[in-house]
């Protein structure tokens, strides 16, 4: 009777400890899956703004960055602070009344997430056709926010 406890326990123990294993490696799978789905996210924020820029609609294209006054930028050897300042700086350097605002295009993308809600993106841009075709590199922070995921802080470099 007693060998035969011990080999229930042993079974039962067994169990469990494939049952914690498992669960462990779904647990893994789907943090894996939701990493994805927030890269996902934030190249999707990326798609939207230029798509927006393309189709001339600043507006469109301003909503991928946070609306505050934490905003920063930083181009060209300067510091824009707020989301207004952005807003202004992009009104007055790209939005030719006589020419649309070009054509953007993003490529090299590199999504790194640093927590659950907080993102950063590199790569390069390339505009043309505009009032002023630019090309240069880029590195973005991304919170995620009630609204999704939005640009805190742009540096870009031509």
């Amino acid at each position: 009777m007693r060998e035969r406890l011990t080999g229930l326990v042993f079974m039962a123990s067994g169990g469990l400890m494939t049952a914690l294993v498992l669960a462990m490696v779904f647990e893994a799978a789907g943090r894996q899956l939701d990493a994805e789905q927030e890269r996902a996210a934030v190249e999707q924020v990326l798609k939207d703004q230029s798509e927006a820029w393309n189709r001339g609609d600043l507006d469109a294209f301003m909503d991928g960055y946070d609306r505050s006054g934490q905003l920063t930028f930083y181009s060209g050897g300067a510091v824009h602070q707020g989301w207004d300042a952005a807003l202004q700086r992009y009104r007055e350097r790209y939005q030719a009344k006589e020419r649309g605002m070009g054509t953007l295009s993003f490529r090299d993308l590199r999504v790194e997430l640093a927590g659950q809600d907080l993102a950063w993106v590199r790569g390069a841009y390339l505009l043309t056709d505009g009032p002023k075709s630019d090309a240069g590199l880029f590195t973005l922070v991304l919170r995620k926010t009630p609204a999704g995921w939005r640009i805190v802080h742009d540096h870009t470099s031509q």
